[in-house]
């Protein structure tokens, strides 16, 4: 039977994991909602295909802790100090007076509309506090929200994760010494500062230690992702089992602290972490939500629904607006930021583990601890991810659709193509450490940055709001290259693009840079940057063409033949810019399209221009 054979289960839950991802992104909508929905559908709630209790037994929750803590460090690594710079108090806030009022809020909603007793409202309370970085990055991704509430949200949702945590951890502590029936106030709050300081303690070990390491070389490249991700769990077990519950802070810490280093080299690491979080998401939720009992929550009705309301209108804005004062945010901002606060893999993941052992004890309430902590999380995601892009919208928080051109080098070639962009209604941005071509792309009013693009200069000050595509134009070949790996995870590879700068010698292989790390070909596999150049040296223009039902992309090509060399083609509401790379990346267009294509002064371009 299947949901005996952990093997095929594995399997199923990995493939069906990356079809969701694979759908979020193509529906334009949170991951976390598809992962969900499997997880319902193949566990206990509709098929019981997938029990994860049987099929990993006391391996499930070690399992789900080394997973989480390897998110939560990934999270952390991201976390720079100086990307919230001017809003540090409105973040501390957040997740401290800010956690502390949402807690207070959502469990006296639990007491009175659930009907849980005081020590169960307040435990279910802390569990939802936190939202995290598995819901919030996926979102902030399709929202596209400015730089200031992206920061924000994002440093919300990784560092809360842990105090949550730790809210929770002492809440529960202190129901299972009131069930020893001992004077339990002084050991809790022994056990909570001594987790606090083991994990802080050893996270900030952990990360000096490694940065040290990778500072100093003393490891070889293709050893760094391995043994990071050793030490991730070597450092959350050493805390775990120093102090029960502190290894989540101290992979954060130890994150954090590499996130803040100076001159340690983090970039393969976080790009590795990245998509090993993507997968141990895919899997963690599926499994979770495939132990969540439905019948628990069809009981309490209109209670529960009462419930998310609570915790979406009341406790959310209340911790905002307490958060917030005295910022500079504005009051659209702070209700974009009351409307996104979806929760995330680590209260679903501690509310099942608290929940075993209270029942374990004969706790009353605690069989509703995840059906509760599971309609929040599915109730949060599935109505923000719904609407918050709509809100963000209508209130003029979202930045602007991606209809920026990052090019690399300000020579003839790229001041031309930049120009023309810039005529469709484009926003180019040309960047080059010659200052003569800067200036020629200045006085032509195009955006420029001055400087080499792949410095550190450029990685701390260059603005891609906005920006949707990168186009390697640049004289120098390596340059391109170089240029297109550092971009391709800021833009996606569709969206990377760079142009050979001469034919292929018969021993080019030799003396060019490894395929490795390249773009996609600009303008078809003839097209280079010294046949450009020269074409725009004898007067050739590059011109727009709309396409029409009578005048085809075929009846284009074939009246302009060799005289035009296609650019890029741009769909009818203007929005849309498609790079040509090739004549069949041209076969998809049609009427009411425009090609812009460069055209030699021997034709003249005929049609709507």
């Amino acid at each position: 039977m299947l949901e005996n054979n952990l093997m095929l289960v594995l399997a199923l839950i990995g493939i069906l994991g990356s079809m969701a991802q694979w759908l979020s992104w193509w529906l334009k909508l949170p991951s976390i909602l598809f992962l969900l929905l499997l997880g319902l559908v193949l566990g206990k709630p509709v098929l019981g295909w997938v029990n994860p209790d049987t099929l990993f037994g006391d391996l499930l929750f070690p399992f789900v802790s080394l997973a989480v803590s390897v998110i939560l460090f990934e999270g952390a690594l991201t976390l720079n100090f100086k990307q919230i710079k001017g809003l540090e108090s409105v973040v501390r806030r957040m997740v401290t007076v800010g956690m502390g009022v949402t807690w207070v809020t959502i469990s006296v909603g639990a007491h009175f509309l659930i009907d849980l007793n005081w020590a169960m409202s307040f435990l279910f309370g802390s569990l939802v506090v936190v939202t995290g970085p598995t819901v919030i990055v996926p979102m902030l991704r399709i929202l596209n929200l400015n730089k200031k509430l992206s920061n924000v949200l994002r440093w919300e949702g990784i560092v809360i994760d842990p105090l949550g945590a730790l809210l929770a951890v002492l809440v529960f502590n202190f129901i299972m010494a009131s069930q020893q029936g001992g004077a339990g106030w002084l050991v809790v709050i022994q056990s909570f500062f001594w987790i606090m300081a083991v994990g802080a303690i050893i996270g900030a070990v952990s990360g000096s230690l490694l940065g040290l390491i990778l500072r100093r070389h003393w490891l070889p490249d293709y050893l760094h992702n391995v043994f990071v991700l050793t030490l991730v769990f070597i450092t959350f077990a050493a805390s775990h089992t120093l102090a029960h519950e502190s290894g989540l802070l101290a992979v954060t810490v130890m994150g954090m602290w590499l996130a803040n280093s100076k001159n340690t080299p983090i970039e393969d690491i976080l790009h590795f972490k990245e998509s090993l979080t993507i997968l141990l998401i895919s899997g963690l939720f599926i499994l979770l939500a495939a132990r969540v009992d439905v019948s628990h929550l069809l009981d309490l009705g209109w209670s529960a629904l009462v419930l998310f309301l609570v915790v979406q209108f009341v406790a959310r804005p209340l911790k905002v607006w307490v958060s917030t004062v005295g910022s500079d945010l504005t009051w659209q901002e702070k209700v974009t930021l009351s409307w996104i606060a979806p929760r995330g893999i680590v209260a679903a993941a501690v509310s099942a583990l608290f929940a075993l052992r209270l029942e374990q004890e004969g706790v009353p309430g605690a069989s509703l601890m995840v059906s509760l902590t599971f309609m929040v999380i599915i109730g949060t995601v599935v109505f923000q991810s719904a609407t918050a892009g709509w809100v963000s919208r209508k209130l003029g928080v979202a930045n602007p659709e991606s209809k920026g051109v990052f090019i690399i080098g300000s020579n003839v070639v790229a001041v031309t193509v930049a120009e023309a962009l810039q005529q469709q209604g484009f926003e180019p941005m040309v960047s080059d450490s010659h200052w003569r071509f800067i200036q020629e792309a200045r006085m032509k009013g195009i955006k420029t940055y001055y400087g080499n693009p792949v410095s550190e200069h450029a990685d701390h000050n260059l603005d891609f709001i906005g920006v949707g595509k990168m186009l390697g134009l640049s004289m120098n070949n390596d340059l391109n290259v170089l240029a297109a790996s550092r971009y391709k995870t800021e833009f996606g590879v569709a969206n990377t693009f760079v142009l050979p700068i001469e034919e292929k010698s018969k021993n080019g292989e030799k003396h060019s840079v490894s395929k490795q790390g390249r773009a996609r070909m600009l303008f078809g596999k003839d097209e280079t940057y010294a046949k450009l150049a020269s074409l725009i040296a004898q007067g050739a223009q590059v011109k727009a063409t709309m396409l029409t039902e009578s005048f085809g992309i075929d009846e284009y090509l074939a009246k302009h033949g060799k005289n035009a060399i296609p650019l890029f083609a741009i769909s009818p509401n203007g929005k849309q810019l498609k790079v040509v790379t090739g004549l069949r990346s041209l076969e998809d267009i049609k009427s009411d399209w425009k090609v812009m294509s460069l055209i030699r002064n021997n034709e003249e371009a005929k049609g709507n221009d």
